[in-house]
């Protein structure tokens, strides 16, 4: 009696993720004269998961028109995409920033002033909490809302104070900005408002960052940040979608 052999075929799932990375330049310009006041270089490495592109580090080199580095940031996005680690030093004033994001619960700051002091807080994580470049990622989550002009209420990290405020993310328009989309970041309460001025973004088609006017985390002096348009110009992008 012969034997009869089967052969199961099994059937593996398709591997959907792949190393894919942004690279992009920006150009400070002050806001009164257009002078070049600094640029901007950025690469961000994550992966394309499901044709969605996710970041896991980015990096941003701070340059004078000459080309020396002057100050540098490196972004950790592993606990959250809206709420990364943050690693920010500016020598020339001696300042130094840390966000810690540990287990997306708490947020711990360390911060060297210009002055020499040290200081140090803790921030308890809420879903609406956005830290430095996570209002990138949240135009990206909420690109559906962004495109139809609907607004989007979070909270802003403001990392020298130790403290988060309330903040609204609406359509907005200004001629300075030649964009498929222009936002503006602005605080929600009354009295911030009279104290903090928005932010204005633009986007393109693809949900790319193209124009940044408002304050910097660049020093002027010991005592100002620079106020600045920074005009993006996209050198590479992942083979995936930035937006859902």
């Amino acid at each position: 009696m012969k034997r009869m052999v089967v052969f199961f075929a099994f059937s593996l799932p398709v591997l959907t993720t792949m190393a894919a990375e942004v690279r992009f330049t920006g150009e400070a310009t002050a806001i009164n004269d257009d002078k070049v006041i600094y640029e901007e270089r950025h690469l961000v490495e994550g992966e394309c998961s499901d044709g969605l592109f996710y970041p896991a580090t980015q990096t941003v080199t701070y340059v004078r028109a000459g080309g020396d580095e002057f100050a540098n940031k490196t972004l950790s996005y592993d606990e959250s995409q809206l709420r990364p680690t943050v690693d920010f030093r500016q020598p020339e004033f001696s300042e130094a920033m840390d966000i810690t994001n540990r287990n997306d619960d708490e947020l711990k700051i360390e911060w060297r002033t210009p002055d020499g002091d040290r200081e140090s807080f803790s921030v308890e994580v809420t879903d609406t909490l956005v830290a430095d470049a996570g209002f990138d990622q949240l135009v990206r989550q909420n690109w559906a809302a962004v495109t139809s002009g609907d607004s989007v209420k979070f909270d802003f990290l403001a990392p020298t104070r130790g403290k988060a405020y309330g903040f609204v993310l609406e359509p907005a328009g200004d001629n300075r900005i030649d964009a498929a989309y222009t936002v503006r970041i602005k605080p929600s309460g009354v009295i911030l408002g009279f104290l903090v001025d928005p932010i204005l973004l633009g986007y393109n088609e693809e949900g790319m960052l193209t124009d940044y006017i408002g304050l910097t985390n660049i020093r002027k002096d010991r005592d100002t940040n620079y106020t600045a348009h920074i005009r993006y110009t996209v050198e590479t992008t992942p083979d995936c979608e930035l937006t859902r």
